[in-house]
């Protein structure tokens, strides 16, 4: 089960002008018609989509490109928690190509270590727009249940995850995937958490964990809407909470790859988490199969970022 976070996260945000496009897109049904060898896009303007969409799939080059902070995110750096304090670095973010994707692109995020904090980076990549609040998160997400190279048992953690701009704030929110294919915490692995959150401080939260291995790729939803948040693999539903562990304000996605503990020290192991695509609608429960037919809809159209959900 996930420790309660203690970062500071630094914030920015670069408002683009988004020039109208018709909403036809959202009922656009294909298959992936992107070209893995496209160059990435520049910090221009891109189309509009259907209201309070957000979409992308991450076709940056790198975690210096302009694009990347104008579209509302950024690679973090500098202290804090989870894992191994000190070690987030930009060097394990990168935008390969990769047969295996819709669209033959992904957001891949490597995280190493030699046993050591001076060995380890970890990597995160976060929004920075503050402005998602309830409806549907989605996102195509690959796990690992070994290292790329190296020895395998490090007590890794691959994480998809809305959460609040502030640890401190009195309307913490959290909502969780976790999959930990070594397992943490004295728990074996292994398992795959959701946890839904009240207080990161004390720690207050609800839980549930499947004990399965779940390497490859997954599409994973949370949907909170009406006072209850469901989350769901592959369409189909894990686990739901409700009461007060529910979202009480707005929060930004982050995705992260980071190490519980430092079990052993030795050879270097890479361990990598891979994002196809991630997929936000705000105020609305939306079902894994109309989710798929708007993304499916984008990436015939050719088009890597939307994003009309109203600022913050």
């Amino acid at each position: 089960m996930s420790q309660p976070r203690r970062t500071r996260r630094r914030r920015v945000w670069t408002a683009l002008t988004l020039p109208a496009l018709l909403c036809v897109l959202a009922a656009c049904s294909g298959g992936p018609g992107d070209d893995a060898a496209a160059p990435a896009p520049s910090a221009s303007p891109t189309p509009a989509g259907p209201p309070g969409t957000l979409f992308d799939n991450f076709h940056y080059s790198g975690p210096e490109d302009p694009a990347l902070a104008a579209h509302g995110w950024e690679v973090r750096t500098g202290g804090g928690g989870p894992g191994i304090k000190g070690t987030w670095s930009t060097a394990g973010a990168g935008f390969p190509s990769d047969p295996t994707a819709q669209g033959g692109r992904v957001l891949r995020l490597q995280s190493s270590t030699d046993g050591t904090e001076q060995g380890t980076q970890q990597v995160e990549v976060q929004g920075t727009g503050k402005n998602l609040f309830t409806g549907t998160f989605a996102a195509r997400v690959h796990f690992s249940d070994k290292p790329t190279s190296g020895r395998n048992g490090d007590h890794v953690v691959q994480t998809f995850f809305p959460i609040s701009p502030s640890d401190s704030s009195d309307d913490y929110s959290e909502l969780d995937f976790e999959y930990l294919p070594n397992g943490g915490w004295g728990s074996e692995g292994p398992r795959l958490d959701n946890v839904s959150w009240h207080k990161a401080d004390p720690p207050d939260r609800v839980s549930h964990t499947l004990k399965q291995r779940i390497e490859g790729w997954h599409t994973l939803m949370v949907t909170a809407v009406g006072g209850t948040v469901t989350y769901s693999m592959d369409g189909k539903e894990l686990f739901t909470s409700s009461g007060k562990y529910v979202p009480r304000e707005k929060m930004d996605i982050h995705f992260s790859n980071w190490f519980i503990d430092l079990p052993f020290a030795g050879a270097p192991r890479t361990w990598e988490m891979k994002v196809n695509w991630v997929y936000y609608k705000a105020d609305e429960a939306v079902s894994q199969a109309d989710v798929q037919k708007t993304v499916d809809g984008f990436y015939s159209a050719g088009t890597n970022y939307v994003n009309t959900v109203p600022k913050a």
